[in-house]
């Protein structure tokens, strides 16, 4: 009977061992990365930078050098955002810099890397998610950069924005100003219909950050077929299709896609609907907001891998209580 016991031990092993592989197989690989190393400059590239909040403190500023994952502050230029280079970067409103705290330690990566954001600390950036800044980000022409956000406290996050443009500013990078403003419009029509959506069951922030990558995608498409930019029933109608491919056709309401038509309305005008590298880094962004988009849990029931796993131990069960009958 021991014996018996044994080789029934031994198979369970084995057995959870290749089902715990193949369920490990089945979990999308993300292909974000985690942070930037400081331990070493890149030669190539130089130094990543920090832009910190202009509202942080001496010490605070150091607290966030640590939440941002910078291990040797020699290998990283510094330099602060302010209220007014806020405003100067996102075209309106005002900003005090004693309330900016959000900070983004960015570095520039090789062609094909795409943009990826990563939130260092999410529990401290209550509204804007890592798809919506590289969407934005990419709107405003950003490309192929490592971009790590963090804030000692909660925060909106929108200094943060700010903070990515100015990274490429000092860097002798312009972002061309137009593209900028339409950015943050974009950040703030994604970011409030998201918080309007919040509390819906059917909504999955990662499904609108999805909609509006083929939105901005389809407009280019189109006018590359056409030679002209799109109407407004051609942007209604992108917009609808987007919505219904990413199962958010019946969660987002009719006062929010007008509010979007607006925004694309503007995006279309920009020299991004034309660009290249757009068109690039949204293709690398969308297949990571699509590695996210439904969880394991929902694909293992799609395959039926539970239903393995629970047949097994019960065979496994029935096997060993038969042994005492």
């Amino acid at each position: 009977m021991i014996h018996t016991l044994k080789k029934i031990g031994i198979g369970l092993i084995v057995t959870t061992g290749l089902i715990s592989g193949t369920i490990a197989a089945t979990i999308p690989v993300q292909a974000a990365e985690n942070g930037i190393d400081t331990t070493v400059v890149n030669e190539k590239w130089g130094k990543p930078t920090f832009v910190y909040g202009g509202g942080l403190s001496e010490s605070e500023v150091k607290e966030t050098e640590k939440l941002i994952g910078i291990e040797n502050p020699e290998n990283v230029a510094s330099v602060n955002v302010t209220g007014e280079e806020l405003v100067e970067y996102l075209g309106s409103g005002s900003a005090n810099t004693s309330s900016l705290i959000s900070s983004v330690l960015v570095e520039k990566e090789d062609e094909g890397h795409g943009v990826v954001v990563n939130i260092q600390t999410p529990e401290n950036i209550t509204q804007i998610t890592q798809e919506q800044y590289a969407n934005a980000a990419i709107t405003a022409g950003v490309a192929d950069a490592t971009i790590v956000v963090a804030s000692i406290r909660p925060a909106t996050g929108e200094s943060a924005l700010s903070g990515i443009y100015k990274a490429f500013d000092v860097n002798g990078e312009d972002l061309d100003q137009d593209r900028m403003e339409v950015a943050q419009d974009e950040l703030e029509t994604t970011n409030d219909i998201a918080q309007e959506n919040a509390e819906n069951a059917d909504f999955d922030s990662s499904k609108l950050d999805q909609a509006i990558i083929e939105i901005k995608q389809s407009l280019a498409e189109l006018k590359e077929q056409q030679g002209e930019l799109a109407t407004k029933e051609d942007i209604e109608r992108i917009i609808n299709e987007a919505l219904a491919n990413n199962d958010l056709e019946n969660v987002v309401t009719q006062e929010q896609i007008d509010r979007l038509m607006s925004l694309f309305e503007k995006y279309q005008q920009t020299a991004a609907i034309d660009s290249q590298a757009v068109k690039e880094q949204l293709n690398n962004l969308s297949e990571l907001v699509q590695s996210k988009i439904g969880d394991f849990i929902d694909d293992a029931e799609a395959s039926g891998i539970l239903d393995q796993i629970s047949n097994f131990f019960k065979q496994i069960w029935e096997s060993i209580t038969g042994l005492f009958n």
